[in-house]
Protein backbone atom coordinates (compact mmCIF):
# COMPACT_ATOMS: atom_id res chain seq x y z
CA UNK A 1 0.00 0.00 0.00
CA UNK A 2 1.58 3.50 -1.31
CA UNK A 3 1.13 5.97 1.20
CA UNK A 4 0.05 9.63 0.15
CA UNK A 5 1.65 12.86 0.77
CA UNK A 6 -1.69 14.89 1.81
CA UNK A 7 -1.42 15.75 5.46
CA UNK A 8 -5.21 14.99 6.61
CA UNK A 9 -3.93 15.65 10.25
CA UNK A 10 -6.76 18.86 9.79
CA UNK A 11 -9.83 16.36 9.34
CA UNK A 12 -9.44 15.32 13.49
CA UNK A 13 -11.37 18.63 14.17
CA UNK A 14 -12.40 20.01 10.98
CA UNK A 15 -14.55 19.67 8.22
CA UNK A 16 -12.71 19.24 4.89
CA UNK A 17 -13.63 20.08 1.50
CA UNK A 18 -11.38 17.15 -0.06
CA UNK A 19 -10.91 18.48 -4.50
CA UNK A 20 -9.23 16.22 -7.02
CA UNK A 21 -9.32 15.18 -10.82
CA UNK A 22 -11.06 12.02 -11.13
CA UNK A 23 -8.71 8.88 -10.65
CA UNK A 24 -6.55 10.64 -8.03
CA UNK A 25 -7.13 8.46 -5.57
CA UNK A 26 -9.78 10.55 -3.63
CA UNK A 27 -11.97 7.62 -2.75
CA UNK A 28 -9.05 5.15 -2.16
CA UNK A 29 -7.63 7.42 0.09
CA UNK A 30 -10.55 8.00 2.34
CA UNK A 31 -11.45 4.67 2.54
CA UNK A 32 -8.27 3.66 3.56
CA UNK A 33 -7.85 6.85 6.32
CA UNK A 34 -11.76 6.22 7.50
CA UNK A 35 -13.10 2.69 6.84
CA UNK A 36 -15.79 2.57 9.44
CA UNK A 37 -17.28 6.10 9.21
CA UNK A 38 -20.31 6.87 7.61
CA UNK A 39 -19.50 7.03 3.40
CA UNK A 40 -22.30 8.35 1.04
CA UNK A 41 -20.94 7.91 -2.17
CA UNK A 42 -23.17 9.95 -5.02
CA UNK A 43 -21.53 8.00 -7.78
CA UNK A 44 -24.08 5.62 -6.66
CA UNK A 45 -27.41 5.76 -8.49
CA UNK A 46 -29.43 4.61 -5.85
CA UNK A 47 -27.85 7.33 -3.29
CA UNK A 48 -27.62 9.93 -5.51
CA UNK A 49 -31.76 9.32 -6.41
CA UNK A 50 -32.72 9.29 -3.02
CA UNK A 51 -30.84 12.35 -1.83
CA UNK A 52 -31.76 14.40 -4.64
CA UNK A 53 -35.35 13.41 -4.43
CA UNK A 54 -35.34 14.54 -0.66
CA UNK A 55 -31.92 16.53 0.03
CA UNK A 56 -33.91 17.38 4.04
CA UNK A 57 -33.38 12.84 4.07
CA UNK A 58 -29.67 13.58 5.06
CA UNK A 59 -30.41 15.74 8.02
CA UNK A 60 -33.00 13.44 9.74
CA UNK A 61 -30.85 10.46 9.40
CA UNK A 62 -27.59 11.81 10.31
CA UNK A 63 -28.77 13.66 13.06
CA UNK A 64 -28.97 10.52 15.31
CA UNK A 65 -25.25 10.82 14.75
CA UNK A 66 -23.06 11.46 18.35
CA UNK A 67 -21.34 14.98 18.10
CA UNK A 68 -18.13 14.81 16.52
CA UNK A 69 -18.52 12.32 14.21
CA UNK A 70 -16.89 12.06 10.80
CA UNK A 71 -19.40 11.65 7.87
CA UNK A 72 -17.66 11.62 3.92
CA UNK A 73 -19.81 12.59 1.24
CA UNK A 74 -18.09 11.81 -2.35
CA UNK A 75 -18.99 13.92 -5.61
CA UNK A 76 -20.88 16.32 -3.65
CA UNK A 77 -20.78 18.67 -6.59
CA UNK A 78 -23.55 16.18 -7.97
CA UNK A 79 -26.50 17.12 -5.24
CA UNK A 80 -25.45 21.20 -4.71
CA UNK A 81 -28.09 21.51 -2.41
CA UNK A 82 -27.18 18.76 0.19
CA UNK A 83 -24.97 21.79 1.19
CA UNK A 84 -27.76 23.57 3.10
CA UNK A 85 -28.30 20.52 5.09
CA UNK A 86 -24.47 20.12 5.69
CA UNK A 87 -24.10 23.29 7.23
CA UNK A 88 -27.25 22.64 9.71
CA UNK A 89 -25.73 19.40 10.79
CA UNK A 90 -22.23 21.29 11.25
CA UNK A 91 -23.80 24.18 12.99
CA UNK A 92 -26.62 22.12 15.13
CA UNK A 93 -25.30 18.79 15.78
CA UNK A 94 -21.38 19.37 15.78
CA UNK A 95 -20.90 17.05 12.77
CA UNK A 96 -17.58 16.94 10.82
CA UNK A 97 -17.46 16.35 6.91
CA UNK A 98 -15.18 15.63 4.37
CA UNK A 99 -16.62 16.38 1.23
CA UNK A 100 -14.82 14.81 -1.69
CA UNK A 101 -15.32 15.98 -5.43
CA UNK A 102 -14.04 16.31 -9.15
CA UNK A 103 -15.17 19.65 -9.55
CA UNK A 104 -15.79 22.66 -8.03
CA UNK A 105 -17.58 24.31 -10.98
CA UNK A 106 -21.35 23.51 -10.83
CA UNK A 107 -21.21 24.43 -6.92
CA UNK A 108 -19.21 28.04 -7.49
CA UNK A 109 -22.17 28.46 -10.52
CA UNK A 110 -24.89 27.34 -9.03
CA UNK A 111 -24.65 30.21 -5.75
CA UNK A 112 -24.73 27.33 -3.43
CA UNK A 113 -23.86 27.45 0.44
CA UNK A 114 -20.11 26.50 0.58
CA UNK A 115 -19.87 26.45 4.30
CA UNK A 116 -18.85 30.09 5.03
CA UNK A 117 -15.48 29.22 5.34
CA UNK A 118 -16.37 26.76 8.23
CA UNK A 119 -14.74 23.76 6.02
CA UNK A 120 -11.04 23.88 4.89
CA UNK A 121 -9.84 23.59 1.32
CA UNK A 122 -7.78 19.99 0.29
CA UNK A 123 -6.24 19.00 -2.97
CA UNK A 124 -5.72 15.50 -4.04
CA UNK A 125 -2.72 15.41 -7.26
CA UNK A 126 -1.70 12.50 -9.13
CA UNK A 127 0.85 10.02 -7.62
CA UNK A 128 4.05 12.20 -6.96
CA UNK A 129 7.76 10.58 -6.68
CA UNK A 130 7.96 10.64 -3.35
CA UNK A 131 5.14 8.40 -3.15
CA UNK A 132 6.58 5.79 -4.77
CA UNK A 133 9.17 3.09 -4.26
CA UNK A 134 11.81 2.77 -7.06
CA UNK A 135 10.17 5.56 -8.65
CA UNK A 136 11.06 5.79 -13.09
CA UNK A 137 11.20 8.96 -14.09
CA UNK A 138 11.11 7.70 -17.62
CA UNK A 139 7.81 5.62 -16.92
CA UNK A 140 6.29 8.32 -15.57
CA UNK A 141 6.70 10.94 -18.48
CA UNK A 142 5.11 8.25 -20.66
CA UNK A 143 2.82 7.42 -18.41
CA UNK A 144 1.62 10.11 -16.12
CA UNK A 145 1.53 10.08 -12.53
CA UNK A 146 -2.41 8.99 -11.78
CA UNK A 147 -2.53 5.87 -10.50
CA UNK A 148 -4.29 3.79 -12.61
CA UNK A 149 -1.74 4.75 -15.29
CA UNK A 150 1.76 4.84 -13.80
CA UNK A 151 1.26 1.24 -12.19
CA UNK A 152 0.94 -0.44 -15.65
CA UNK A 153 3.21 -0.47 -18.19
CA UNK A 154 1.61 0.65 -21.16
CA UNK A 155 -1.37 3.52 -20.49
CA UNK A 156 -2.55 4.15 -23.69
CA UNK A 157 -5.96 2.54 -23.29
CA UNK A 158 -6.65 3.73 -19.79
CA UNK A 159 -5.67 7.43 -20.92
CA UNK A 160 -8.30 6.90 -24.00
CA UNK A 161 -11.03 5.70 -21.43
CA UNK A 162 -10.09 8.67 -19.13
CA UNK A 163 -10.42 11.56 -21.42
CA UNK A 164 -13.64 9.99 -22.81
CA UNK A 165 -14.60 9.82 -19.24
CA UNK A 166 -14.20 12.77 -18.78
CA UNK A 167 -15.87 14.48 -21.79
CA UNK A 168 -19.13 12.32 -21.43
CA UNK A 169 -19.69 12.74 -17.55
CA UNK A 170 -17.91 16.18 -16.75
CA UNK A 171 -18.51 18.54 -19.69
CA UNK A 172 -21.80 16.24 -21.86
CA UNK A 173 -23.71 15.02 -18.17
CA UNK A 174 -22.75 18.14 -16.40
CA UNK A 175 -24.00 20.42 -19.93
CA UNK A 176 -21.06 22.36 -19.41
CA UNK A 177 -20.84 23.38 -23.11
CA UNK A 178 -23.14 22.69 -25.41
CA UNK A 179 -20.48 21.82 -28.37
CA UNK A 180 -18.86 18.46 -27.47
CA UNK A 181 -17.31 18.09 -30.53
CA UNK A 182 -15.50 21.20 -30.59
CA UNK A 183 -14.63 21.46 -26.64
CA UNK A 184 -12.67 18.14 -27.45
CA UNK A 185 -11.24 20.14 -30.51
CA UNK A 186 -10.20 22.89 -28.13
CA UNK A 187 -8.86 20.02 -25.87
CA UNK A 188 -6.11 18.76 -28.55
CA UNK A 189 -5.19 22.54 -29.68
CA UNK A 190 -4.51 23.11 -25.64
CA UNK A 191 -2.64 20.41 -25.38
CA UNK A 192 -0.47 21.85 -28.57
CA UNK A 193 -0.13 25.13 -25.55
CA UNK A 194 0.87 22.92 -22.77
CA UNK A 195 3.46 24.36 -20.89
CA UNK A 196 3.38 27.67 -23.05
CA UNK A 197 2.07 31.12 -22.70
CA UNK A 198 -1.11 31.16 -23.43
CA UNK A 199 -2.81 32.82 -26.66
CA UNK A 200 -6.04 32.95 -26.67
CA UNK A 201 -6.78 34.30 -30.44
CA UNK A 202 -4.75 31.88 -32.05
CA UNK A 203 -5.99 29.00 -30.41
CA UNK A 204 -9.52 30.47 -31.09
CA UNK A 205 -8.25 31.01 -34.89
CA UNK A 206 -7.54 26.87 -34.54
CA UNK A 207 -10.82 25.90 -32.94
CA UNK A 208 -13.48 28.02 -35.14
CA UNK A 209 -14.84 29.80 -32.32
CA UNK A 210 -14.39 33.03 -30.69
CA UNK A 211 -11.59 34.27 -28.03
CA UNK A 212 -14.07 34.87 -25.36
CA UNK A 213 -15.47 31.23 -25.81
CA UNK A 214 -11.64 29.60 -25.56
CA UNK A 215 -11.30 32.02 -22.52
CA UNK A 216 -14.07 30.18 -20.93
CA UNK A 217 -12.85 26.22 -22.36
CA UNK A 218 -9.80 27.59 -20.07
CA UNK A 219 -11.99 27.86 -17.23
CA UNK A 220 -14.01 24.50 -17.64
CA UNK A 221 -10.48 23.13 -17.79
CA UNK A 222 -9.59 24.97 -14.38
CA UNK A 223 -12.68 24.71 -12.68
CA UNK A 224 -12.69 20.89 -13.45
CA UNK A 225 -9.18 20.62 -12.26
CA UNK A 226 -7.86 18.85 -15.66
CA UNK A 227 -5.78 21.85 -15.98
CA UNK A 228 -4.40 25.12 -14.21
CA UNK A 229 -2.46 27.73 -15.52
CA UNK A 230 1.20 29.08 -13.96
CA UNK A 231 1.05 33.07 -13.52
CA UNK A 232 4.13 35.31 -15.35
CA UNK A 233 6.62 36.22 -12.32
CA UNK A 234 6.18 40.24 -13.18
CA UNK A 235 8.30 41.55 -10.58
CA UNK A 236 10.41 44.21 -12.76
CA UNK A 237 13.69 45.17 -12.10
CA UNK A 238 15.37 46.43 -15.20
CA UNK A 239 13.99 44.04 -18.34
CA UNK A 240 10.50 43.94 -19.83
CA UNK A 241 8.52 40.73 -19.30
CA UNK A 242 5.42 38.66 -20.33
CA UNK A 243 2.84 39.07 -18.24
CA UNK A 244 0.74 36.08 -19.68
CA UNK A 245 0.16 33.24 -18.08
CA UNK A 246 1.46 29.63 -19.30
CA UNK A 247 -1.34 26.42 -19.23
CA UNK A 248 -0.53 23.06 -18.33
CA UNK A 249 -2.61 19.61 -18.03
CA UNK A 250 -2.87 18.73 -14.68
CA UNK A 251 -0.99 15.43 -15.57
CA UNK A 252 1.66 14.94 -17.86
CA UNK A 253 -0.01 11.45 -18.99
CA UNK A 254 -2.91 13.70 -20.35
CA UNK A 255 -1.12 15.73 -22.38
CA UNK A 256 0.79 13.04 -23.79
CA UNK A 257 -2.27 11.20 -25.03
CA UNK A 258 -4.21 14.24 -26.58
CA UNK A 259 -0.89 15.07 -28.49
CA UNK A 260 -0.62 11.17 -29.48
CA UNK A 261 2.88 11.13 -28.17
CA UNK A 262 4.13 7.84 -26.78
CA UNK A 263 6.77 5.51 -26.36
CA UNK A 264 9.10 8.91 -25.24
CA UNK A 265 12.72 8.24 -24.92
CA UNK A 266 15.23 10.43 -23.20
CA UNK A 267 17.02 12.98 -25.67
CA UNK A 268 14.07 13.32 -27.81
CA UNK A 269 12.36 16.68 -28.15
CA UNK A 270 9.06 14.82 -27.00
CA UNK A 271 10.51 13.71 -23.79
CA UNK A 272 12.17 16.70 -23.13
CA UNK A 273 8.42 18.41 -23.01
CA UNK A 274 7.00 15.99 -21.11
CA UNK A 275 10.04 15.81 -18.70
CA UNK A 276 9.26 19.47 -18.16
CA UNK A 277 5.85 19.01 -17.88
CA UNK A 278 6.52 16.20 -14.85
CA UNK A 279 8.73 18.40 -13.13
CA UNK A 280 6.53 21.66 -12.60
CA UNK A 281 3.45 18.76 -11.78
CA UNK A 282 5.54 17.88 -8.91
CA UNK A 283 6.52 21.41 -7.72
CA UNK A 284 2.23 22.37 -7.83
CA UNK A 285 1.90 19.50 -6.04
CA UNK A 286 5.05 19.73 -2.94
CA UNK A 287 4.13 23.55 -2.96
CA UNK A 288 0.15 22.54 -1.77
CA UNK A 289 1.31 19.53 0.40
CA UNK A 290 3.75 21.25 2.45
CA UNK A 291 1.15 24.71 3.04
CA UNK A 292 4.29 26.55 1.44
CA UNK A 293 3.54 30.27 1.34
CA UNK A 294 5.63 30.23 -2.05
CA UNK A 295 3.96 30.31 -5.13
CA UNK A 296 5.02 28.73 -8.62
CA UNK A 297 5.57 31.15 -11.26
CA UNK A 298 7.78 31.65 -14.67
CA UNK A 299 9.53 34.31 -16.06
CA UNK A 300 10.50 35.50 -19.27
CA UNK A 301 11.42 38.79 -20.78
CA UNK A 302 10.72 40.19 -23.80
CA UNK A 303 13.61 39.40 -25.48
CA UNK A 304 13.51 35.92 -25.05
CA UNK A 305 15.27 34.86 -21.99
CA UNK A 306 13.26 32.69 -19.85
CA UNK A 307 13.61 30.40 -16.51
CA UNK A 308 10.81 27.60 -16.39
CA UNK A 309 10.18 27.76 -13.24
CA UNK A 310 10.10 30.72 -10.27
CA UNK A 311 9.50 30.02 -6.80
CA UNK A 312 8.42 32.88 -3.97
CA UNK A 313 9.50 36.34 -4.79
CA UNK A 314 12.77 35.23 -6.44
CA UNK A 315 13.68 32.80 -3.61
CA UNK A 316 14.44 30.12 -5.82
CA UNK A 317 14.75 29.95 -10.17
CA UNK A 318 14.85 26.97 -11.97
CA UNK A 319 15.47 25.59 -15.26
CA UNK A 320 14.39 22.00 -16.15
CA UNK A 321 17.41 20.56 -19.47
CA UNK A 322 16.58 16.89 -20.06
CA UNK A 323 20.06 16.43 -21.35
CA UNK A 324 22.20 14.43 -19.59
CA UNK A 325 24.83 16.93 -19.60
CA UNK A 326 23.96 20.52 -18.81
CA UNK A 327 26.64 23.11 -20.83
CA UNK A 328 27.13 26.88 -20.40
CA UNK A 329 24.83 27.56 -22.94
CA UNK A 330 21.56 25.92 -20.72
CA UNK A 331 22.32 28.68 -17.97
CA UNK A 332 21.85 31.85 -20.18
CA UNK A 333 18.20 32.30 -18.81
CA UNK A 334 19.60 31.44 -15.06
CA UNK A 335 22.35 34.38 -15.66
CA UNK A 336 19.91 36.88 -17.09
CA UNK A 337 17.55 36.06 -14.21
CA UNK A 338 20.29 36.37 -11.64
CA UNK A 339 21.30 39.68 -12.84
CA UNK A 340 18.23 41.32 -11.16
CA UNK A 341 18.04 38.63 -8.96
CA UNK A 342 21.52 38.16 -7.56
CA UNK A 343 20.08 36.30 -3.69
CA UNK A 344 18.13 33.85 -5.57
CA UNK A 345 19.18 30.13 -5.34
CA UNK A 346 19.74 29.14 -9.23
CA UNK A 347 19.17 25.69 -9.94
CA UNK A 348 18.89 22.94 -12.90
CA UNK A 349 17.30 19.85 -13.13
CA UNK A 350 18.89 17.35 -15.57
CA UNK A 351 19.28 13.82 -16.49
CA UNK A 352 22.80 14.64 -15.59
CA UNK A 353 24.82 11.42 -13.87
CA UNK A 354 25.77 13.29 -10.67
CA UNK A 355 25.37 16.09 -8.72
CA UNK A 356 27.68 19.24 -9.39
CA UNK A 357 27.73 23.09 -9.50
CA UNK A 358 28.52 25.37 -12.64
CA UNK A 359 29.00 29.18 -12.08
CA UNK A 360 27.06 29.49 -8.93
CA UNK A 361 24.45 26.90 -10.36
CA UNK A 362 23.27 23.87 -8.76
CA UNK A 363 22.91 21.84 -10.99
CA UNK A 364 21.03 18.38 -9.39
CA UNK A 365 19.98 15.50 -11.75
CA UNK A 366 15.97 15.02 -11.66
CA UNK A 367 15.64 11.95 -9.57
CA UNK A 368 18.34 13.95 -6.84
CA UNK A 369 16.45 17.11 -7.06
CA UNK A 370 13.17 15.46 -6.64
CA UNK A 371 14.37 13.46 -3.03
CA UNK A 372 15.64 17.00 -1.90
CA UNK A 373 12.57 18.32 -2.75
CA UNK A 374 10.44 15.89 -1.15
CA UNK A 375 12.39 16.10 1.82
CA UNK A 376 12.04 19.57 2.55
CA UNK A 377 15.92 20.57 1.10
CA UNK A 378 14.35 23.28 -1.12
CA UNK A 379 12.14 25.11 -0.23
Amino acid sequence: MLTRKLNFKDAENESVFLWGARQTGKSTLLKMLYPDVRYIDLLKSDEFERYNRRPALIREELSLLNENDLVIIDEIQKIPALLDEVHWLMSNKNIRFILSGSSARKLRRSGVNLLGGRAIRKHLYPFVSAEIPEFDIVKACNNGMLPRHYLIDDAKKRLNAYVGDYLQQEIKAEALTRNLNTFSRFMEIAALSNGEIINYNNIASECGVSAPTVKEYFSILEETLIGYTVPAFTRIVKRRVIQSPKFYYFDVGISNFLLKRDLLKPGSPEFGHAFEHLIIQELIAYLNYSDSKHSLSYWRTTTGHEVDAIIGNAHIAIEIKSTEEVHSHHTRGLKAFSQEFPDCRLIIVSMDKYPRQMNGIDILPALEFLKVLWDGEIV
